[in-house]
């Protein structure tokens, strides 16, 4: 009586769970094309050729070698650790971020790679819609056929916002410690790391101490990613 309730259990697990596959296949196959459509709407409007070209003519462009390499450490350890290596889309961090919203029951995590975010920044709205997601991407797998890595981090760092009215780190390192990007310290270097994730937040102007809680923050993710040992990481915060 008990193997035959037991079976029964288990041919009810297997069937739901061949039910919520299916589902979720069908519905990732729905947002799927909504997002390619998107995507292929988007770049009509501006090609992913031509991303590079606006924002080198930007006043201050800033090349890669020109950035500290502390700075870049620093960037990717907070937003993107295995950018190096990934297609521009990074699948662990993608399940992870799809678990997080499942069981909080929120949208809060997105699991962007600094291709995705340059994706949804020059060539999307900021809207969290589902599309939007499958719309990136289609883009960041397009930015990485066209552009080098180090071109990539070039788009990323002086476009993106860091607060008090600074658009890109040649912006950024001019208004908060009145240098150029070369000339920053690592303590400065990797505190304007941590702005972009969320610029309005952690302004130098108005929130240095939350600023300096998500200095802290980074400066963890680089000891864990081996770019900082405890005692440099320690000294640099003492700066």
């Amino acid at each position: 009586m008990r193997q035959t309730t037991g079976k029964r259990v288990r041919t009810i697990l297997l069937r739901t769970m061949a039910s919520l596959l299916v589902l979720a296949l069908l519905t990732s196959g729905f947002f799927g094309v909504k997002g390619y459509l998107m995507y292929q709407s988007a770049v009509r409007e501006k090609p992913v050729a031509e991303i590079a070209e606006a924002i080198r003519n930007q006043e201050g462009f800033t090349k890669y070698e020109d950035l500290p390499s502390r700075y870049i450490d620093a960037v990717i350890a907070a937003e993107d650790k295995r950018f190096e290596t990934h297609g521009g889309i990074d699948i662990c961090a993608i399940a992870r971020a799809v678990w997080t919203d499942i069981t909080t029951l929120s949208f809060a995590e997105g699991g962007s790679t600094i291709t995705q975010q340059i994706a949804k920044n020059q060539l999307f709205t900021q809207e969290k819609r589902v599309e939007r997601k499958f719309a990136e991407i289609f883009a960041a797998l397009a930015l990485e056929k066209e552009y080098s890595k180090h071109e990539l981090f070039e788009i990323y760092v002086n476009s993106i916002y860091f607060g008090s009215g600074y658009y890109g780190i040649y912006q950024a390192a001019q208004g908060y410690f009145q240098k150029k990007p070369q000339d920053l310290t690592d303590y400065e270097a990797i505190l304007l790391a941590g702005l972009p994730n969320a610029p309005s937040v952690y302004s130098l102007d108005n929130n240095m101490d939350l600023a300096k809680k998500r200095m802290s923050v980074v400066l963890s993710r680089m000891i864990k990613c081996g770019k900082l040992t405890l005692e440099e990481a320690e000294k640099i915060a003492c700066d």
